[in-house]
């Protein structure tokens, strides 16, 4: 192993890694260096996305410039015109993500491969928008997201404006591995612009992408805006300006940034993990609300491609709203605005279904993919037709698309379709809360949650042994139904089967009496298991919200309660 480690020292070309990786060497710090070497960190359908170090299997510069290479002879091979039509390649507010940005802008340079790079810090939507927009061959954001400061990231796009999917991820690892045996060319980007291979994507590239939001006929809901107040924050990363551009243009006056999390810093001081799904990541922007007695609290991720809102109760505290439960409200916000067209609307596997029963109500089609957003879009170009054109989808782990300006999640256009829903329903007297219960009331108080249980590594996996012996039922519910994604097959509690139309996953849905529902799936990258849940409590007209609410909850815990303790 240490030939392949003086090796990489001798071709890293970053002063910061060699003296890391020197400092590992001198001090014969064995386990760290065989962390570091013995694999490679894995290009999968996410791209990559990993600590950044010294090493292969870590985010630095010359794991950069091996992807590209990798990446960029894979385009050659794959688009007969990839070079003419050219790569979009944005970057995030961490600290090496410019400098990442760059080598892969002169790594696809150097194989004559065209690039349009930002000149700044963009948003992960605003990059993926490049790839419809110049018709493009691929786009790259160099990003980790809402990941903690130490980890970097490499997102690809492919030519349709979707995230990769197979077999493009594997098709370009093995490109990777393959690039990774020779020197890597390398072309100054002085040098590109002067020969045409490199454009410089300036502010009036942004403006472009503001303006195509706008002018979305979804987003042209008109509710008295300047009612509304929120407050915001862009969670120390890089989707302030147009988050606040777009809100403005959309006539919302009354807009409170979080000063201190406004500008991008990939330190991310005020926050201990910049996520807004975790405890005390919206704690700053609730705060603001709470100031200016706002009706919202909303949050960008990072990289703005999630979406996350807190609201205003009627004793003026402030609740987190679920993924699910923004998902359920901009559903059937935007379903009821398109009637009596019938527009295609989905979600993944793992997210509530109370979203196929929306659809259903409003004469809409619906689709369910595999969990991933890449999943959400690609098969939305596949399923849309001319009759039932695109319109929303979503996950519940916050990421959010409406219309296909851009074929990913993008939370900037998601927080003005929010604003606007919240603004129509204040111009009618009512809170977020009261058509939640509203919708509730129509078609059950559907609740979920997910857990994760930690597993010995050394063990059988769970799923095998799920499939060995089946439950029966769970938390004292008749199982109706098993889906197997693996098996890709439906069995029936008669012993029916059906074929599943989805790509095999190790995935297992329990389908429960009183619509009740178990997801168990292996993480794809630590010993554990992820279990999602889901219980569809009763919600009568006479009712109200808070008991309702509890006795759900209360099912809830039960499930959860028997489902892990029948795992252990």
């Amino acid at each position: 192993m240490m030939r392949y480690v003086t090796q990489w020292l001798d071709k890293d070309p970053d002063p910061k890694t060699r003296e890391e990786l020197q400092f590992l060497i001198d001090e014969q710090m064995t386990a760290e260096l065989e962390d570091r070497f013995q694999t490679r960190l894995q290009f999968g359908t996410a791209g990559l996305r990993g600590k950044v170090g010294c090493g292969p299997n870590r985010m630095n510069r010359l794991v950069i410039q091996e992807t590209s290479a990798g990446l960029a002879n894979y385009l050659i091979q794959q688009i007969a015109d990839a070079k003419q039509r050219g790569v979009v390649i944005g970057y995030d507010g961490r600290p090496d993500s410019q400098q990442f940005a760059y080598d892969a802008a002169q790594v696809l340079t150097a194989h004559g491969i065209k690039v349009y790079l930002t000149y700044k810090v963009a948003p992960t939507p605003v990059v993926a928008f490049g790839v419809k927009h110049f018709h493009s061959a691929a786009a790259i954001v160099v990003t980790a997201s809402h990941n903690p400061p130490e980890y970097n990231g490499f997102k690809v796009y492919w030519e349709n404006g979707a995230q990769i999917i197979a077999p493009h991820d594997t098709g370009i690892a093995a490109n990777i591995d393959e690039a990774a045996k020779h020197d890597v060319p390398m072309l100054s980007l002085e040098t590109a612009e002067q020969q045409g291979l490199l454009v410089w994507l300036k502010e009036d590239y942004y403006q472009t992408y503001r303006a195509a939001i706008n002018s979305q006929p979804i987003l042209q809901q008109s509710n008295e805006p300047e009612q509304l107040s929120l407050a915001y924050t862009a969670m120390h990363g890089v989707g302030a300006e147009m988050a606040e551009a777009l809100l403005k243009d959309a006539g919302f006056t009354k807009v409170y940034s979080v000063p201190e999390q406004r500008e991008p810093d990939g330190t991310f001081p005020t926050v201990n993990f910049p996520n807004p799904e975790e405890a005390g990541a919206m704690d700053k922007v609730v705060a603001l609300a709470s100031k200016h007695n706002a009706d919202l609290a909303c949050a960008n991720d990072p990289d703005a491609d999630r979406f996350a809102a807190a609201a205003r109760k009627s004793d003026g505290s402030y609740q987190m709203l679920t993924g699910d439960q923004v998902g359920t409200l901009l559903g059937n916000y935007l379903l009821k605005q398109a009637v009596p067209t019938q527009p295609l609307v989905g979600n993944t596997i793992v997210s509530s279904s109370l979203l196929s029963k929306i659809a259903e109500h409003y004469g809409a089609q619906y689709y369910q993919t595999l969990t991933g957003f890449k999943w959400l879009t690609n098969v939305a170009m596949q399923t849309q037709t001319e009759q039932h054109p695109f319109m929303f989808a979503y996950e519940e782990a916050l990421g959010y698309t409406i219309g296909n300006t851009v074929w990913d999640k993008d939370g900037l256009s998601t927080l003005v379709a929010f604003a606007q829903l919240a603004s129509q329903l204040k111009q009618q007297g009512k809170s977020v809360w009261d058509e939640l219960a509203d919708i509730y009331h129509q078609h059950g108080l559907y609740v979920t949650a997910q857990r994760s249980i930690a597993l010995d590594p050394s063990a059988p996996p769970v799923g095998d042994q799920l499939r060995q012996t089946p439950p029966m039922e769970i938390a004292g519910r008749k199982v109706l139904i098993t889906e197997d994604y693996k098996l890709c097959e439906r069995q029936f509690a008669n012993g029916d089967k059906e074929l599943i139309a989805l790509p095999a996953s190790d995935v297992l849905i329990y389908h429960l009496e009183g619509d009740a529902r178990v997801i168990v799936r292996p993480s794809g990258t630590e010993p554990k298991l992820k279990c999602y849940y889901e219980v569809v409590g009763e919600f009568s007209a006479d009712a109200d919200f808070a008991t309702a609410q509890q006795h759900a909850d209360e099912q809830m815990a039960m499930l959860i309660t028997e489902h892990q303790h029948s795992l252990v």
